[in-house]
């Protein structure tokens, strides 16, 4: 029942995200200048943020980029770690480098200047390509034991070619274990990048992200005037939380 329930959570905060225009009463960057800090109500359900822009709004299409990313940022990884599995030194070379730290400094080595989608990408991506370490070692465990398994040399000894064995017998152990891991890698990327939009590396302005908005939490004044700036932080716990209840 709990299962079901946080699967339904998640579709219906995958949809808002999806169809955030027609969800969001006014664009992301829009800016009421006369309104700044506007309490909740009426016009604004949640308020407006020190330049004038609707919170809701601005939750609503930040909920697109973090759910819809992660997950491509998870694929890219899993793929990357299914192609790159066979090469187990670099795998440890990888897991050795201090990542987090590397992808802080090559994100701020970008321009200011930068655009705000061309950071979105880049966040991304760069979470796609440093996070296949883990689940290539997996595979490659994986794979090590299937060499050694006598139904797999039975296939061999009986003349099936190596290309039929690798997709109707291989891969379907090897399906298993990449679904897991992007399972497990789509919670961590979005953490992730709310940690980086929180010390101001994630998604640039004026996009909204999870990370970006929850920033602004570093200001308890705002907070005690303004409860709703709360609600990122309260949809985070409420998606990682389904996301746990799914995946277990």
């Amino acid at each position: 029942m709990r299962r079901k329930l946080a699967s339904a959570i998640l579709i219906l905060v995958a949809l808002c995200a999806l169809f955030a225009p027609a969800i969001a009463p006014f664009d992301y960057d829009r800016q009421f200048r006369e309104s700044p800090h506007a309490a909740a109500g009426g016009q604004f359900l949640m308020g407006t943020d020190n330049l004038g822009r609707d919170r809701f709004s601005r939750l609503v299409y930040a909920t697109r980029i973090s759910i819809v990313l992660a997950p491509a940022a998870a694929a890219v990884s899993v793929l990357l770690a299914l192609m790159l599995s066979r090469f187990s030194s670099l795998t440890t070379l990888c897991l050795s480098l201090p990542w987090i730290f590397l992808f802080i400094i090559m994100r701020a080595l970008l321009p200011l200047d930068t655009g705000p989608f061309a950071s979105i990408l880049l966040t991304f991506a760069l979470m796609g390509v440093a996070g296949w370490a883990w689940p290539a070692r997996i595979f490659n465990a994986s794979i090590r034991q299937i060499r050694q398994s006598g139904w797999l040399l039975q296939a061999r000894a009986s003349g099936m070619p190596s290309r039929r064995i690798a997709l109707i017998h291989v891969w379907p152990h090897l399906r298993a274990i990449a679904v897991a891991q992007f399972r497990v890698l789509v919670p961590a990327y979005i953490l992730s990048e709310a940690s980086l939009g929180l010390i101001g590396l994630g998604v640039a302005e004026p996009l909204p992200s999870w990370g970006n908005l929850l920033a602004e939490l570093q200001r308890p004044q705002a907070v005690s005037a303004n409860p709703w700036i709360l609600a990122p932080l309260g949809l985070l716990m409420l998606v990682m939380i389904c996301l746990e209840e799914v995946s277990a």
